[in-house]
């Protein structure tokens, strides 16, 4: 009985023994995990929290670069590429459609290659030479305007990614001469030469564009539409007279000059708009059917005026 007994007590004795190191045990144990388990769930939401943010980071960063015509990512288009592209550009026989010069071609490239990779480049006219300025362009914003919509349509389908929007134009050539004394009669407000041309009620400017078009700051306009060979064609005077307002309205802190072409400025609408609106003292070189003018940004004030010498298209019109 009495060894039963101690028996008894010697069994009973770990188990009490056990038990009374076990729940000191558990409840150190579970003491120590909770912080281990709310490091680690801080430290999970803290990295995906910092990754969120890095990938909205870089995004929005690359968003204002498109916006404002940043630097971009793409490297610059190498010259023995430039020079290839503009050479059989200029010499394609298979074409029935009028192409630029060589000369013509390289003053254009020339113009955009200051601001590679990056450049906006606005053209006026869906041509021959299309692809052209989009691949010398590589890397910055290209966009084109055209009279035709169909054009501008078949254009996007058989070039994916290209931007391009077709304007409705309301002149004609034959308004050349009533458009043009018009508008310098409204030269101090509807059509004045610092404006948002979004809401613009000069009838020479084109305000049904996309909002963003106006807010670019352009390094580059070419004038090489839309159709201007009879008095029935819409002629080029709003496209020259928007290039002219697009380039003294410019915003941002980009270069404050703009380079203007104007292709074929020997017909007498784009010789007489150019002059009026781009104005001669912007002239910088006549390239065979070329002009080249360049254009600085005008600050807003009542006296702003395209030209200085504002007697030119006066002068020609009598």
């Amino acid at each position: 009985m009495k060894s039963a007994a101690n028996a008894k007590l010697i069994l009973l004795h770990p188990s009490i023994h056990k038990q009374g190191l076990a729940a000191p045990t558990a409840a150190t144990g579970g003491a120590a995990l909770t912080p281990r388990r709310w490091l680690f769930s801080f430290l999970t939401f803290f990295t995906l929290a910092f990754t969120l943010t890095l990938i909205n980071s870089t995004f929005s960063a690359a968003d204002r670069r498109r916006s404002v015509g940043g630097p971009a990512d793409s490297p610059v288009l190498p010259q023995p590429i430039s020079v290839a592209l503009i050479h059989y550009a200029a010499v394609d026989t298979n074409s029935t459609k009028p192409h630029m010069t060589t000369a013509e071609l390289s003053s254009i490239a020339a113009a955009l290659s200051p601001c590679s990779p990056a450049c906006n480049f606005l053209i006026f006219g869906l041509t021959h030479e299309s692809l052209l300025w989009r691949a010398l362009n590589h890397g910055g914003v290209t966009v084109f305007l055209d009279e035709n919509e169909f054009h501008v349509s078949k254009f996007e389908q058989s070039n994916p990614g290209i931007e391009a929007y077709d304007v409705q134009y309301t002149t004609k050539v034959s308004q050349m001469k009533e458009l043009l004394i018009q508008a310098q009669s409204h030269a101090d407000n509807e059509c004045k030469p610092v404006q948002n041309l979004l809401f613009s009620e000069c009838k020479l400017g084109i305000n049904d564009l996309p909002n963003h078009i106006y807010q670019v700051p352009w390094d580059v306009i070419l004038v090489d539409g839309p159709r201007g060979y009879s008095p029935t064609s819409p002629g080029r005077m709003s496209a020259i007279f928007t290039a002219g307002v697009l380039a003294r309205s410019k915003c941002g802190k980009r270069n404050s000059k703009t380079h203007v072409f104007v292709h074929e400025i020997g017909r007498e609408v784009e010789r007489i708009y150019s002059e009026e609106f781009l104005c001669r003292e912007n002239l910088s070189e006549s390239v065979d059917s070329l002009g080249h003018f360049v254009v600085e940004k005008t600050m807003q004030g009542n006296g702003a005026r395209f030209c200085k010498n504002s007697s030119s298209g006066s002068s020609i019109l009598r």
